[in-house]
């Protein structure tokens, strides 16, 4: 029989036993981590990282209270390989409990904005998801211009240029690349239902032609009231057998930043240089718009021919070549203005402020 004296000394030492025992787990699992800023904390986790450089990054983000609890609790609860990859927003007073049950599911994760505009080359829209949501660029493109996934995608095409529908996607920070791509094609079958497809057999006409005219509508066009217009006189050269000239086509073929063309440019051998070939370059030369396609689909009907800028934003359309070199002359003359006031504004720019 144990004695009075003693089991009231092992029952006390067992109440404290428990007593720092259960102080320990609040203390590992459920104790608020009070250093995060009143507005939260933004920490991004990349692919591959392990717990320790997670528990690192929050530690620098000061997220957490200590770095040797957090871990303790990661490993108690078997949560070091269960992360997910993002860019979490963490909110303050949240234990480790509450940090580590997050990354599991990515309950906290950003979801980030990404606009994709209209006319914008393949290899731009990449580097615009590398800066935006840290993807593997190179792992991208490899699936943009991969033909056997470009066919299982339901795209007739040996790349997706042309096909990624320009738009404002939300995704997670480093999104896998396959699931970006196949959302943006998504976003293009979406769009191109069964009345455009009619429509488009009703003009005898390819898929890849409808995308391939409507990329250089996309890029000739920088007022939505043409388009269509524009759309016209594409189509009308294309019917007299006339040579589309089109100077976006031998800007994608230069592969450089767009810029003022040179006779010599014009010359370049290239499948793609509608100055010396007929008809349509092989294939898009951009990612057109739904307003392009449309314009590409639904043309106006007239009978021009050429246009030129004006020079304030918009073209100036002939049904004649003698027209389109009055047309031209003025494009020039409109340009020698500009420059002239220009020169003004900077000899004297009390000129440039007056209204």
């Amino acid at each position: 029989m144990i004695p009075p004296i003693l089991r009231s000394r092992w029952t006390a030492i067992t109440g404290g036993i428990v007593l720092i025992v259960l102080l320990s787990i609040t203390i590992i699992f459920w104790l608020p981590n009070p250093r995060v800023n009143p507005a939260g904390v933004v920490v991004t986790i990349p692919r591959g990282a392990s717990f320790h450089a997670v528990t690192d990054s929050l530690d620098k983000a000061g997220v957490l209270r200590s770095t040797l609890t957090f871990k303790l609790a990661g490993r108690l609860l078997g949560y070091t390989t269960r992360i997910k990859v993002g860019k979490y927003l963490f909110a303050p007073g949240m234990s480790n409990l509450d940090i580590l049950k997050d990354i599991e599911v990515g309950k906290s994760r950003l979801i980030i904005a990404v606009t994709i505009p209209e006319g914008w080359r393949m290899d731009a829209i990449v580097r615009k998801y590398r800066r935006d949501l840290g993807i593997d660029a190179e792992r991208m493109l490899a699936l943009c211009t991969d033909s056997a996934f470009t066919h299982r995608l339901g795209i007739d095409a040996s790349t997706l240029e042309g096909y990624l529908m320009p738009d404002t996607y939300s995704f997670y920070w480093q999104t896998d690349e396959r699931e970006i791509v196949e959302r943006m094609v998504e976003q293009f079958r979406l769009f191109y239902v069964d009345s455009l497809r009619t429509r488009q057999h009703d003009l005898h006409v390819s898929l890849r032609e409808v995308m391939t005219l409507a990329s250089i509508v996309e890029a000739e066009s920088g007022v939505d009231n043409e388009r269509s217009t524009i759309a016209g006189v594409y189509w009308n050269r294309l019917q007299k057998r006339m040579k589309l000239e089109a100077d976006p086509t031998v800007q994608y073929a230069l592969g450089s930043t767009p810029r003022r063309l040179t006779f010599r440019d014009l010359r370049l051998d290239s499948p793609y240089n509608t100055y010396r070939r007929y008809g349509l370059p092989p294939g898009p030369i951009n990612n057109p718009g739904r307003k392009a396609i449309l314009a590409v689909l639904y043309p106006e009907r007239h009978q021009y021919l050429y246009f030129v800028a004006t020079g304030q934003g918009g073209h100036r359309f002939s049904r004649s070549f003698a027209e389109h070199q009055r047309a031209i002359r003025l494009y020039h003359q409109a340009r020698r203005q500009q420059r002239s006031l220009l020169r003004q504004s900077v000899q004297n720019p009390a000129l440039g402020q007056a209204k």
